[in-house]
């Protein structure tokens, strides 16, 4: 059986006649494009095209596959068409509950592209350090982090592992160098606090692997604590999902073991209204990404 992305490449290179004007126009490189014509041929048992030194010529089984694809061509757009515009014609408000780092660092991209996606679908966030209750309708969709989520009208998607570490700016590095164990801790000037929400494990871990260390400097919002390592002023753990591909910061070294897991959480009672799970459906699909690329699947 043949996969329809590879009737695309054979529309593709029927139109233009090379391979490298169909990768022009499909944003692929030739390479592929010839890998894909090949993988056709063979999942049909006919050669479609003669490769000559001027380019490709459609053999005559070619000629007749290329009026029978070119329907299917046009049903696909359609119906991609369609979607396109049922998407664009959802709307209702989604309220978002997750902490101020999560929105600020990797949320507020996802979001924009979702609303290029969804443009009446509208979102609030709130950045309570409280997680709200989805079961009294205080949120729709919550971004949590924890060993396991409980209660049983809940539907999660697990998103990755909670890893921390410590990070620093790369002007910092640059000048001071970069720890790489607890033990160097000492030597580095420690920017704490970021709210209860991460000063929580952040400290704890302080009093465990450097209990005689005193942060230079406390902040009660964790963005402020992000802004502070971004600007240079010292080292501070953060989670790794959320700032580990900042181009500002550079990993000094893992802060702790991996116990908790950061889901995606809604209620059973709007898991199914349209808007929700539109929010629900793309999020959990970037941020999936997201982890798996940041190898925290």
């Amino acid at each position: 059986m043949y996969d329809w992305n590879d009737l695309r490449y054979f529309l593709a290179v029927a139109e233009e006649g090379s391979t490298l004007k169909a990768a022009d126009r499909m944003g692929a490189n030739q390479t592929t494009v010839a890998r894909r014509i090949a993988a056709l041929e063979e999942a049909l048992g006919h050669s479609l095209f003669e490769r000559r030194r001027a380019g490709y010529r459609l053999t005559e089984t070619g000629a007749r596959f290329v009026e029978l694809a070119k329907p299917v061509r046009e049903a696909a757009e359609a119906l991609a068409a369609d979607a396109d515009a049922s998407s664009r014609n959802l709307s209702g408000t989604v309220r978002l509950s997750t902490n101020e780092l999560y929105s600020e660092a990797m949320l507020t991209p996802l979001i924009i592209a979702f609303k290029k996606q969804f443009p009446d679908i509208r979102i609030e966030l709130d950045h309570s350090h409280e997680a709200r209750d989805l079961a009294k309708g205080e949120a729709d969709i919550g971004l949590r982090v924890a060993e396991r989520i409980k209660g049983d009208a809940l539907v999660t998607r697990r998103i990755g592992q909670d890893r921390w570490t410590f990070y620093c700016s790369k002007a910092y590095a640059e000048e001071h160098g970069k720890p790489t164990s607890f033990r160097h801790i000492p030597k580095h000037p420690i920017v704490g606090g970021g709210g209860p929400g991460i000063w929580d494990i952040y400290g704890r871990w302080l009093e465990i692997y450097a209990p005689n260390v005193e942060p230079v400097m406390m902040y009660d919002s964790s963005t402020g604590l992000l802004a502070a390592v971004r600007s240079g002023a010292g080292i501070a753990a953060m989670p790794t999902i959320a700032v580990g591909d900042d181009p500002q910061l550079v990993q000094c070294f893992a802060s702790g073991p991996v116990r908790r897991h950061v889901y995606l959480v809604t209620h059973e009672r709007v898991r199914s209204a349209p808007h929700v799970r539109a929010v629900m459906d793309f999020l959990g699909e970037k941020l999936v990404e997201r982890a798996t690329r940041m190898g925290l699947r």
